[in-house]
Parts: C-alpha cells; sequence; structure tokens
C-alpha cells in the first residue's frame, strides 16, 4: 500500500508562505482560497491554514551535540534529491539560520540532514541516509 502523509499547520500570511514554499523550496503549490493553501511537499499534503495569532513555544533537544528543534516537520530524500534542494537554498540565501550536519557517522543509520526555518517559524527538515534500508534501524 502507497500511501502520503497529511499535516494542517496555521500560518501568519498565505502569501508569504506561498512564495517561500514555492519560490525558496521550489516546491508545487496546490488548492488555495484566501484561508490556506496545500503545499506538495515531495508527494506529501502540508496545508498552512491562516491563524490570526498563534505562539508554539517549544524546546530544543541535543544530538551528536547539535541543538536541534522538537518540534519540526520534514521528508527524507534520495541522495540526489537532496543534494538538489540543498543547492537550490545554498544559492538563494545565508546559511547561517541552516543547520547542516551528518547524524550517526559510521553508525547504523548514518544520515545527512539540513533544517530551515519557515516564515511563520516551522522547522523543515531534509534528510537523506547513507543506506536507504536503515531509515527504520
Amino acid at each position: 500500500m502507497s500511501a502520503s502523509f497529511h499535516i494542517s499547520l496555521p500560518c501568519k500570511n498565505i502569501e508569504e508562505t506561498i512564495n517561500y514554499y514555492r519560490d525558496q523550496l521550489d516546491l508545487k503549490i496546490g488548492r488555495k482560497t484566501n484561508n490556506w493553501v496545500d503545499i506538495n511537499l515531495f508527494g506529501h499534503q502540508v496545508t498552512f491554514v491562516l491563524s490570526e495569532k498563534f505562539d508554539f513555544q517549544f524546546p530544543f533537544y541535543s544530538l551528536d551535540n547539535e541543538k536541534l528543534p522538537s518540534f519540526h516537520f520534514g521528508v527524507v530524500l534520495d541522495h540526489d534529491a537532496w543534494e538538489n534542494i540543498y543547492e537550490i537554498l545554498n544559492r538563494q540565501w545565508s546559511f547561517d539560520t541552516i543547520i547542516k550536519k551528518t547524524f550517526f557517522e559510521d553508525k547504523n543509520g548514518e544520515q545527512n540532514t539540513f533544517i530551515v526555518q519557515d516564515p511563520n517559524g516551522y522547522y523543515i527538515e531534509f534528510k537523506t541516509f547513507k543506506k536507504s534500508n536503515e531509515i527504520f534501524m
């Protein structure tokens, strides 16, 4: 069975959200209204709904001496797609706010990851595994 995930999140501004995901991350925009928009995140549906005010206070955690956001979403890509999206972002802005690291180096589940923050304050993780069969190991 093939399945895609769906998540719906509040957003501050529909147009800024569309511009970020379409123009910065080069993702496709799906259905939209004045109050919400669907984003195609590599075959998965992320819906952003306009909310007057929201505030997520979320903690960070430490992994391999790196401070990572505990509240985030993301996608696992093959190595070529991961490199491609990283290069797209690298050409578009400074990486001061991007975390890029290899985790579990030379261990089960070795992965390259980078995390960016969208205009709503959400962290998005893009990761690729050295061995694709170790995604859940």
